[in-house]
């Protein structure tokens, strides 16, 4: 993997398997500047984002710095595509800080990865998502909205554009102190907690180590709830647990020639109030996550940010540690999102 690097910075101004807990609760990147890619050698630079959110009533405000890494590991093409965006607001603005993080994991190609991409985000804020008041339940309904109609507009373009490949996604919304996580497919999102502060508020992981949460739940054909709707659309699952013998998810974009068979682009949708707690956040792609567990991947990027290196390296160092020493098979795509109160 090429040690190349780049940062996205813009300010917010205000106005190995392991078990872990589970949590049941025009591109768009940063205007600033866009990450370069190698088509040559699958890998592209880490990039970094700092947005300030908070909550202006309770005077609290915490920093969020986001770096990203791609490799494509031992594929010949890099089908993943992600989102750093620390400014959400795009043609939307309001009261409330937004920013916008995803990975996009395409199969069979890149065109839907790329498509929801670029529409996702814009279907989601133009569905409602809250920009003014937060409403928890008014939020979770545009981001339902948002994924039904990017579907529904993907699918029409896969038809016009007589292609059939599909996308997984995991995606991240900050409204103020609120984090929404909505996924579909096996891309993950895991949440480092600590499990204690000290008086002053701060941090107490050196005494106690980060709780890996996982804020998403896997969508596979061969799993029970999967696996009855597929039944009753009329899908068969094989013996090597895919849904018609070729497809391994049960939820993604597009995938037009496996609609009638149960395959969803409805995501679950997590959201969780933004304290003193949250170290970080990881997103990843199945291929990550196929070589790291949750709380190895935790304690991994929680020991690099202890010795000071910036969320850009980190990101890159996970996925290199993942490709190159690990020997993730598989296109490998991380976002590392770092919550800091200022």
């Amino acid at each position: 993997m090429m040690e190349k690097e780049s940062d996205l910075t813009a300010k917010e101004k205000p106005n190995n398997k392991h078990a872990a807990d589970s949590f049941s609760s025009e591109e768009l990147v940063s205007p600033v500047k866009k990450a370069k890619k190698s088509e040559e050698t699958g890998c592209s630079d880490g990039g970094e984002a700092v947005a300030a959110v908070g909550n202006r009533e309770e005077k609290k405000e915490f920093l969020v710095e986001a770096g990203v890494a791609e490799d494509k590991g031992a594929r010949h093409t890099m089908e993943d595509v992600w989102v750093v965006l620390p400014d959400a607001s795009l043609d939307f603005p309001g009261t409330l800080r937004c920013a916008h993080f995803a990975i996009y994991d395409g199969h069979g190609g890149r065109l839907a990865a790329e498509f929801a991409k670029k529409h996702l985000h814009l279907n989601v804020l133009s569905a409602g998502l809250p920009r003014e008041l937060l409403d928890v339940k008014v939020a979770k309904k545009a981001i339902l909205e948002g994924f039904r109609k990017t579907d529904e507009l993907l699918l029409q373009e896969s038809i016009s554009g007589g292609w059939q490949d599909g996308a997984t996604a995991v995606c991240v919304w900050l409204l103020d102190q609120k984090v929404f996580v909505a996924n579909i497919g096996d891309a993950k999102a895991v949440l480092a907690r600590s499990s204690a502060t000290n008086e002053l508020g701060n941090h107490t992981e050196a005494c106690n180590p980060l709780k890996a949460i996982v804020l998403t739940r896997e969508h596979k054909a061969i799993y029970p709830q999967e696996r009855s709707r597929i039944q009753k659309s009329g899908g068969v699952i094989s013996s090597n647990g895919r849904l018609q013998g070729r497809l391994e998810v049960s939820r993604a974009f597009g995938d037009r020639q496996f609609k009638k068979f149960g395959v969803s682009a409805t995501p679950d949708i997590h959201a969780f109030e933004l304290t003193e707690r949250e170290n970080f956040m990881i997103l990843g792609c199945d291929g990550l996550w196929e070589v790291f567990g949750p709380s190895d991947a935790v304690g991994f990027v929680q020991k690099l940010l202890k010795e000071g290196l910036p969320v850009s390296t980190v990101s890159r160092r996970l996925v290199k540690e993942a490709v190159k020493e690990r020997r993730c098979k598989d296109n490998c795509t991380a976002i590392v999102i770092v919550f800091k109160r200022v």
